[in-house]
């Protein structure tokens, strides 16, 4: 049986039709949009051989509650875990020869994030720090929805993002390839103070919890931020930015933590 997923928002549609067009088998546009934006999809669409319908502001594809901005699409389902082939192992192929998937000695790993979109927000983050691959434990995740692909702003379509069964596992296989392991967590050393170059694992935990006990016991460090307002954390995807970029500075400059 066929199996398919929809997608809302200009960037989300712009980026699955650009790295998989493949897999996507109908692009709505709401009828009533006009502009740059709907010549660069319809346009966009042409190339690849992809189907437009021009959707009323009244027909089912927008009753799904998300915001589209005008913009939705239709997409082949692929399920976590399952290996990529023919084309998609193609254009999989592609990015990696382009260079397009991050830094792989660089890598997020994210457990219990609920909220799709707090996912997608991880996911924009990661891409933007150049991360080459981030890893979701499956259990107690949020999935790849629409609603995360949206929050993402495209980014979901760029990152190499794995589920995958016990995070202490992985990382475990992990430490046996050289990689360095580190969790965010309140109390933890300032991400300045740590050595972030090389080989490393960045572990971000949900929105209740955080790291799981086993995944803290794996890390070689904590990581923390200093709060110096009244409240007492930052959004999971915020505090993950200020961490990963710190990450950034001393992987571009060669500035390591003291």
């Amino acid at each position: 049986m066929n199996r398919t997923t929809r997608i809302y928002g200009f960037h989300p549609v712009h980026e699955a039709l650009l790295h998989r067009a493949h897999e996507v088998r109908k692009v709505w546009i709401l009828a009533s949009k006009h502009g740059g934006r709907r010549r660069e999809m319809e346009k966009l669409c042409g190339s690849t051989g992809v189907r437009v319908e021009h959707a009323q502001s009244s027909d089912p594809v927008w009753s799904a509650g998300a915001v589209h901005n005008g913009f939705a699409a239709e997409l082949a389902a692929v399920a976590h875990g399952e290996a990529p082939h023919g084309e998609a192992a193609r254009a999989s192929a592609t990015r990696e020869a382009s260079g397009k998937t991050g830094d792989q000695s660089f890598v997020v790993l994210a457990e219990d994030v609920q909220d799709p979109r707090n996912l997608g927000a991880l996911l924009r983050v990661c891409e933007g720090a150049g991360a080459g691959r981030v890893l979701v434990r499956d259990r107690g995740s949020a999935p790849l929805s629409a609603t995360a692909v949206k929050t993402s702003a495209g980014a979901s379509e760029w990152l190499n993002v794995e589920r995958i069964g016990s995070s202490a596992q992985r990382l475990e296989q992990m430490k046996k390839e050289g990689y360095w392991i580190y969790g965010l967590a309140a109390g933890g050393e300032l991400p300045w103070a740590v050595d972030l170059t090389g080989p490393v694992v960045l572990c971000v935990g949900g929105e209740e919890g955080g790291l799981r006990q086993l995944t803290q016991e794996r890390c070689d460090r904590l990581i923390g931020l200093p709060m110096k307002g009244h409240v007492s954390s930052l959004n999971l995807a915020t505090a993950a930015a200020a961490v990963l970029y710190e990450a950034v500075r001393q992987r571009t400059t060669g500035k390591k933590g003291r």
